[in-house]
């Protein structure tokens, strides 16, 4: 996946983020539910607790008459809460009762402190209900506080009685709680996470391995798609496969369709130029100049095709590689004796630790013997060709040089164009150095255009080696 790794945000680092994101978000709710469910019940705790000295301060409470009639009524508490934190001075658990005006009875354990006063909160207790509040202890620890209303038939005002517990240990216990839920929490979201990278690399693996195998396919080691691939993946490597063979036979189609039409054109053509030939004056001399475009344009057009559709079916062999030095060797002798009442001198120089290329033998062919027939063509004595490994890695350098006229620096680019004669005196189409060019393109290779030591032009190569 090295590739898919290249571009921005890859799916990868997306897939990932989103499940850290999602497993932060559900650990996080999570751990908020159990810190409170721990918090309600040790609250539940306490309360149960609270709930049997407020039961027995409702139940104890009393309000005694005196017998002399001109004194007021007096709250009395025959039986307290049997706790023992009640009796202790500041002990974490205290009762008091209150009726809105007064305290008059309290728990030792406040010893010489009063109850906090929660009048307005008292005041919205309503029959039975028992009611939770928050307030402060004597020495301002945090209270939690149960109370309830009562009403005395010899009481004037309802009664409120109260029992706080404190929250203290409460609140530590659910810090440790949170604590400890975090560092839990925090472990199972890395397994997690870890768990997630697993299954993204798995889930992955399949389109690493569709890569790879298109790297084969652009590199020309394999003719199609190779390997089965999940079934979400299959049907479109079959359908990337059958384009490719439908992409072949379009261009096989293309390529014979091309020499068909060559061919068909070659005898009427032969016929119009001698009768061409034979006639003389403007008339003769244009149809000439018209045929010539027309031979021109054929010739342009087959050797594209054949150089696109041959580098394509060489490119899709399993093993593509031609031995650069003997398609040389072979090329010399031939082109030798076909200028042999030219006496010039040809010779190959130079050498390379590796000749093999990256070619097909036909591409290689087409290649060099355009390139070799024009510097045989223009030279007045001496061609010369040389490899070296100067080129770079994975590179072969081939330089063909002559001693002929050589082309202008300024016109070279020129002589790389389709069709375009410097010189029109000799007998050619225009299309040896184009054709060249682009077939080295093709390949994967570069060409260029230089001054020869030899006193014309050189024509630099750099050729891919094979594997």
């Amino acid at each position: 996946m090295s590739s898919a790794a290249h571009t921005g945000a890859s799916l990868r680092r997306r897939l990932l983020a989103a499940a850290a994101a999602w497993i932060v978000l559900a650990l996080l709710v999570v751990g908020v539910l159990l810190v409170l469910l721990l918090r309600q019940h040790v609250e539940d705790e306490l309360a149960a607790r609270a709930a049997g000295p407020l039961d027995a301060l409702a139940a104890n409470v009393t309000a005694e008459v005196p017998a002399d009639a001109g004194a007021g009524a007096t709250l009395a508490l025959p039986v307290e809460p049997a706790d023992e934190a009640f009796r202790r001075p500041y002990g974490g658990a205290y009762w008091w009762v209150a009726d809105g005006a007064a305290l008059p009875l309290r728990s030792r354990s406040w010893w010489d402190t009063q109850p906090p006063d929660l009048a307005a909160d008292f005041a919205r207790l309503t029959g039975a209900r028992i009611g939770r509040f928050a307030a402060r202890g004597p020495q301002q620890q945090p209270l939690v506080v149960w109370a309830r209303r009562v009403e005395l038939a010899a009481w004037e005002r309802p009664l409120v009685v109260a029992v706080a517990l404190d929250a203290t240990r409460l609140q530590g216990m659910t810090r440790s709680f949170a604590y400890t839920i975090a560092a839990a929490l925090g472990m199972l979201a890395l397994a997690l996470w870890g768990a997630s990278w697993l299954q993204v690399r798995s889930g992955l693996a399949p389109l690493a391995r569709l890569q790879r195998a298109l790297s084969r396919l652009r590199e020309g080691r394999t003719q199609a798609l190779d390997g089965r691939f999940p079934s979400e993946l299959q049907p479109l490597v079959d359908d990337l496969n059958g384009l490719l063979a439908d992409n072949d036979r379009l261009v096989r189609q293309a390529r014979e369709q091309t020499g068909n039409l060559a061919h068909a054109l070659k005898t009427p053509l032969a016929v119009l130029g001698n009768l061409a030939a034979a006639g003389t004056g403007e008339e003769a001399a244009r149809m000439r100049a018209l045929l010539a475009q027309v031979q021109r344009q054929i010739e342009l057009q087959l050797a594209r095709s054949r150089a696109t559709a041959t580098t394509r079916a060489a490119g899709r062999q399993a093993e593509q590689r031609s031995d650069a030095a003997a398609v040389l060797d072979a090329l010399l002798r031939t082109l030798q004796r076909l200028h042999a009442e030219r006496a010039l001198q040809a010779e190959r120089v130079g050498t390379a630790t590796a000749t093999l290329v990256a070619i097909d033998a036909d591409v290689l062919h087409e290649l060099l013997g355009n390139l070799l027939d024009n510097a045989f063509r223009w030279a007045r004595h001496r061609v010369q060709v040389s490899l070296g490994d100067e080129a770079g890695a994975g590179l072969l350098q081939l330089c063909i040089d002559d001693d002929g006229p050589g082309i202008a620096p300024q016109r070279r680019a020129e002589a790389l164009q389709r069709g375009r004669r410097l010189d029109e005196t000799q007998p050619g189409s225009g299309l040896g150095l184009a054709i060249a060019e682009e077939l080295v393109r093709l390949c994967g290779g570069t060409l260029a255009l230089e001054n020869s030591p030899l006193g014309g032009l050189r024509v630099r190569l750099a050729l891919p080696l094979a594997a």
